[in-house]
């Protein structure tokens, strides 16, 4: 495969391109259980040492995640399961998973939230209450991520946001745990950039990785915005044209990554990378951001860019 990559001759498309390349480097991914060849066509496509976040999925066993783990941990990738917490029906049952995850996959991160079940399996109601407590300490875990909403949450209001997020904060801190964010997917970068500068003006200077749907069919895009609860239209979305854009019949995120660099050149706020959902399958995305982050893209009249392939 051959990837052109055009020539700025501006300086201002120079600087431009720099800090699109310099946001898309050292970018995550989710997966939703990877199966082995998955796993295998990343190779070709994503650095080695990459994070791979693992999506909790309630209607499925929890120790499904176990093997996609040891795959990617087999591969050089670094995998980074999703503890949802309130799929468990014991303390005893996150034990036997962190147990396993430790000793097979040589888990030393998580994602530890919630969840989405309306009724929790048993003893555990909220993240905070695993991350509080040195069970993830006691299998070697260092550290854990936590859930962000720059477009709010269908079910909490933004005060309950704030309190959860501190407490979980907090108790990461005591107990020794390094802690970042990973937010949900949003459609709009403005969202995001009121939402990154509000959290610096709290004091909560941890890493945040912003989360963006990677190349995806733009139907199943709208479905898993809804089933997500994320605030976006099927109008509103359409008049993204970063949206409509296409690779291999996929939308892309490019209008929303440009004008987001720019916010976040020189650290303006803060230490801020980029999270990938692969809802178009992993492999996808993770050879649309390599491209960007390579610099192998040309920027466009419409505030987004083309990776060309």
């Amino acid at each position: 495969m051959t990837i052109a990559t055009a020539v700025s001759t501006s300086p201002s498309e120079t600087a431009e391109r720099a800090q699109v390349a310099a946001l898309m480097r050292g970018f995550s991914l989710e997966a939703t259980r990877p199966t082995a060849a998955d796993v295998e066509a990343l190779r070709t496509v994503a650095s080695p040492g990459t994070h791979v976040y693992l999506s909790a999925v309630p209607s499925r066993p929890i120790d499904e995640i176990v093997a996609p783990a040891i795959a990617l941990r087999d591969a050089g990738f670094e995998p980074v399961p999703h503890i949802a917490v309130r799929n468990f029906e014991s303390a005893a049952a996150l034990d036997t998973l962190l147990g396993t995850l430790a000793e097979r996959a040589r888990v030393q991160r998580l994602l530890v939230i919630g969840g989405d079940r309306d009724q929790p399996a048993g003893f555990f109601h909220a993240a905070v209450e695993a991350i509080d407590g040195g069970l993830l300490q006691r299998h070697g875990i260092v550290e854990t991520g936590i859930a962000g909403y720059p477009d709010g949450h269908p079910r909490l209001p933004p005060l309950e946001l704030d309190r959860a997020l501190a407490a979980k904060i907090e108790a990461a801190e005591q107990s020794g745990l390094k802690l970042h964010i990973v937010t949900q997917f949003c459609f709009t970068a403005d969202a995001i950039v009121r939402w990154l500068a509000r959290l610096r003006d709290l004091g909560i200077d941890h890493p945040v990785r912003v989360g963006l749907a990677g190349p995806t069919n733009l139907a199943s895009l709208l479905r898993y915005a809804q089933r997500c609860g994320v605030k976006a239209s099927t109008l509103g979305l359409a008049r993204q044209t970063g949206l409509a854009r296409h690779l291999f019949g996929m939308a892309t995120p490019d209008t929303i990554v440009r004008p987001l660099a720019e916010a976040c050149a020189g650290d303006a706020l803060g230490d801020v990378a980029l999270h990938f959902f692969g809802f178009g399958g992993p492999v996808a995305t993770a050879r649309w951001a390599n491209g960007a982050a390579a610099g192998s893209f040309s920027l466009d009249g419409t505030d987004g860019f083309r990776v060309e392939a």
